[in-house]
């Protein structure tokens, strides 16, 4: 039995998705307000396990039985950074101390490249304390530090197209967009997250990956540009401005394309080594324009722009 956090995520999504059509059997903890809608065929539904990581008899069910734990919950896009330390570091803890109780096997996560305990910014600091509660819970782990992922649903790349529209004539871009990235398509992420299942050599490891290809934050969002259809002049502005425009968005609307977690993860570089993928997983990723051009030229991304700013996000 597979347990899976944070099931209904970009990444949760896509990857109990995949679990189920190999046949494994998987469970979703999920919460009670993020259980009514679930993203599966009826004929094809995990085990449903309802409540938080806070519940402790809850998670000690949900645990109960399972030999592998996906911790993929988290409060990374729409939280605060007093979610992030309530619910990806405390939230981690409450399941380590519930997966030894349950005598669990391994427990799998992921992380940012970049994460570090003493990182200046919330989001890499909160993911490197998590690490920490990992690699020292007792349990086989592996940590997997994964590189920006982008995927027809995510929230990153998709919110940049969304930006695009959104803002008619120019597009204002975080410092000077000098910053490295390594574009990782969720697919493929979601393949190395299986193998890893079987990989002996993950077991108490580390490893990071990211996509085949090396770009700037500028290059990616020219990229985007040109094959949405949006092309804008690019105006630089201090990442700490960016941010209290954000602060003044999210107090206007119910809910801003950006958050302070968004500046968090272009504030440093977000590369691993550019053969990782293969050299532990034998995959071979898929390239981010390449990839980009078979489903976003396509959509109506100022439809979405409304429907996602004036959507309340589910309160964590």
């Amino acid at each position: 039995m597979i347990l899976v956090t944070g099931a209904t995520g970009f990444i949760g999504r896509h990857l109990v998705t995949r679990l189920l059509s190999e046949g494994r059997r998987v469970r979703c903890l999920l919460d009670e307000r993020r259980s009514h809608h679930l993203p599966w065929a009826q004929d094809a539904m995990p085990e449903i396990r309802i409540g938080s990581l806070f519940d402790e008899q809850t998670v000690f069910q949900a645990v109960t039985g399972v030999d592998v734990i996906f911790h993929l919950e988290s409060a990374q896009w729409w939280g605060h950074p007093r979610d992030l330390e309530r619910i990806d570091l405390n939230g981690t803890r409450a399941l380590v101390i519930a997966a030894r109780a349950a005598r669990v096997g391994r427990i799998i996560t992921m992380s940012h490249l970049g994460a570090s305990p003493s990182a200046a910014y919330p989001l890499l600091r909160v993911k490197g304390l998590v690490e920490e509660v990992i690699r020292t819970s007792g349990l086989a782990y592996t940590i997997l530090r994964s590189a920006m992922v982008f995927g027809e649903d995510d929230t990153f790349v998709n919110y940049i197209a969304m930006q695009l529209r959104a803002t008619p004539l120019i597009y204002l871009m975080p410092g000077q967009g000098e910053v490295s990235l390594q574009p990782l398509y969720i697919e493929d992420l979601v393949s190395a997250l299986v193998a890893i299942l079987s990989s002996l050599n993950s077991v108490d490891n580390m490893i990071e990956i990211g996509g085949p290809e090396y770009i700037t934050l500028e290059d990616l969002i020219r990229t985007v540009m040109r094959v949405s259809g949006t092309p804008r002049t690019i105006v630089p502005i201090p990442p700490y401005a960016l941010r209290w425009l954000t602060t003044v968005y999210s107090r206007v609307l119910p809910r801003s394309l950006v958050t302070g977690q968004w500046f968090d993860l272009l504030a440093t570089n977000k590369t691993a080594h550019i053969g990782n993928l293969y050299r532990h997983f034998g995959i071979h990723p898929r390239r981010f324009e390449d990839t980009l051009l078979t489903y976003m030229h396509a959509r109506r991304y100022g439809l979405e722009v409304l429907r996602t700013t004036l959507r309340r996000p589910v309160k964590i």
